[in-house]
């Protein structure tokens, strides 16, 4: 594994040296100094221009529509003309795109973008008052959404002055809305417009989902994405000459499942944004199934799937029994969350031919971080991997902002061109997670002598039982050891004498039983006492999930506290 880390890093070294594709400079930003590509485009708009190379290949597509990559851009060229001809949308000004996955949300990121306005996905999860604040807070008016969406838009839109572009049947609806298909037919033809972006423009507001409090708007520059892109780019180009991961090539043309959200960084920059480079076909999920996804990777010839790890995880239980051809899939991503080490090896049994990896990313950070992936991930399944090159860096630290040797866990932090510039209208907070070129992410994580993470927990997850600290994903890993475990997840529960004790939502495989005091015993020949559940809960459903797909612990530890009068 040694050699393999070694050949890695001698051909990031060679793409990175002066005259090669990934040549390095300098760049200042905000007063710090950073490593750069020096060949990356200027700004998104310039970026976009990649898919002219791809002109006649599949864009997108999605139930019955089917765009290529020349059409993809032609239809953002007229929408963007739109923005600035019908709604006098000028650089700087915001733009919100509200909507499940589909072609048009793609074509309004790229027009919008292209032309120097700030897009803001919005969650499409969000009640009318979560709305209510995002549009307050970001202050766009013009808002491309769909008919659920807009449904929810109705008793504020004319209160906050929204001028709706529907991108689905909106027929008898009251609120006043232009479809989308109008726009593109009424500048049909119409060439992008030009316009001067900057690379430390403003390109996007992309709202987290903080731990308490109403959610705060990341501030991305055009240089931040695109850091990202050829972040990536760079990785896998160098992951090709290093000759580690032989598997994933095959005489297939790039083909991705879409099934995250693409208000989320992760979908709309590695899935969406990272597309458009290679050329890569993206197939919408209309909504997850993992059935309907088997049957989509056998249809397109999918090669590269990402999702949250219980998507991969209900994949990988679907296809042990499907007799679908599924042979095309060569690449199984997961982020968001921890995959148990015990679903590394179920994948690599399953898809034979596929490789696993995992990313670890904040939407502070565009979605750029560390990457595990292929023959690293198999020999280390419990780790997010090595940092993303050639222009990011890691540290961990401690309370006291001291930088902590290999081995000892503390939060770390991320310095690199990629971040955010900040949190919309929020500088204290700004202050706060941005210190001296470094944002601190608020993971907990420790890196080994080889520069792999090892993400312990949020430092607010951690469970505190009388004094002694327990990760969440250590005993999750261990519980999903257990042969008649689904799914599960772990969270603290208040208690007057220990602080904290540990609860764990349970659901049992189908058709099999589990026995709590069995289990208890199972996991005490892989966990010392103290962290082995208090309180077990048995469910016959899915754990619920938030927007993203990930589970949703804090309203788990809510319901349970309550039912236990511990709230």
């Amino acid at each position: 594994m040694s050699s393999e880390l070694e050949a890695f890093d001698a051909a990031v070294a060679s793409l990175t040296s002066p005259g090669q594709p990934f040549e390095l400079n300098t760049v200042t930003i905000g007063g710090h100094e950073y490593r750069n590509f020096a060949n990356m485009q200027r700004n998104l708009g310039e970026y976009y221009q990649v898919m002219h190379a791809h002109a006649d290949k599949d864009f997108a597509v999605y139930l019955d529509e089917r765009y290529t990559f020349a059409q993809g851009y032609q239809h953002s060229a007229e929408f963007a003309t739109a923005l600035l001809r019908r709604y006098g949308v000028s650089k700087g000004d915001r733009v919100a795109i509200l909507s499940r996955n589909n072609p048009q949300w793609m074509m309004a990121f790229i027009g919008t973008t292209a032309v120097g306005a700030v897009a803001v996905p919005m969650n499409a999860w969000w009640t009318t008052e979560e709305l209510e604040y995002g549009f307050q807070d970001c202050g766009a008016q013009v808002v491309v959404a769909d008919r659920q969406r807009i449904e929810r838009l109705a008793p504020i839109a004319d209160r906050l002055g929204l001028r709706i572009i529907s991108v689905d049947d909106c027929s008898g609806l009251e609120v006043e809305h232009t479809p989308f298909t109008e726009l593109l037919k009424e500048f049909a033809g119409s060439p992008m417009p030009e316009v001067d972006v900057a690379p430390e423009d403003h390109a996007t507001i992309m709202y987290t989902s903080g731990s308490t409090g109403h959610p705060k708007g990341a501030l991305s520059s055009h240089r931040g994405i695109l850091s990202a892109l050829w972040s990536w780019m760079c990785m896998g180009v160098a992951t090709r000459i290093a000759g580690s991961q032989e598997v994933r090539d095959q005489e297939l043309p790039p083909v991705a499942l879409v099934t995250i959200p693409l208000f989320h960084c992760t979908g709309s920059h590695s899935a969406f944004l990272l597309s458009l480079i290679v050329g890569r076909t993206m197939v919408i999920m209309h909504k997850w199934d993992a059935q309907e996804a088997l049957r989509l990777i056998e249809r397109e010839k999918v090669t590269w799937f990402n999702g949250v790890p219980t998507m991969s995880a209900e994949l990988q239980a679907a296809a042990e029994t499907t007799e679908r051809d599924i042979s095309s899939l060569t690449e199984i991503m997961a982020g968001g969350a921890a995959r148990p080490p015990e679903q590394v090896r179920k994948i690599t049994g399953t898809f034979k031919k596929s490789a696993p990896g995992i990313g670890w990313g904040l939407t502070e950070t565009n979605a750029l971080g560390a990457v595990n992936a292929g023959a690293f991930y198999v020999a280390r399944p419990d780790s997010t991997g090595r940092a993303v090159p050639a222009v990011t860096d890691f540290k961990i630290i401690d309370e006291h902002g001291r930088e902590l040797p290999a081995g000892e866990k503390g939060e770390i932090c991320v310095k690199s061109p990629v971040n955010v510039l900040g949190y919309w209208n929020k500088p204290e907070a700004t202050a706060e997670a941005f210190i001296d070129g470094w944002f601190h992410t608020g993971d907990v994580a420790y890196m080994d002598e080889d520069g792999f993470v090892y993400i312990v927990d949020r430092i607010k997850e951690i469970i505190i039982r009388g004094g002694e600290n327990i990760s969440c994903l250590e005993v999750e890993a261990a519980i999903y050891k257990h042969p008649a475990v689904y799914e599960a997840a772990v969270f603290g529960l208040p208690d007057e004498r220990l602080g904290e004790i540990v609860g764990a939502a349970i659901v049992p495989r189908e058709g099999e039983t589990l026995d709590v005091d069995e289990l208890r015993a199972f996991l005490a020949d892989h966990l010392a006492g103290f962290k082995i559940p208090t309180q077990v809960f048995l469910r016959d459903e899915q754990l619920p999930r938030i927007a993203s797909g990930k589970i949703f612990k804090r309203q788990l530890k809510a319901d349970y506290a309550a039912e236990l009068g511990l709230a």
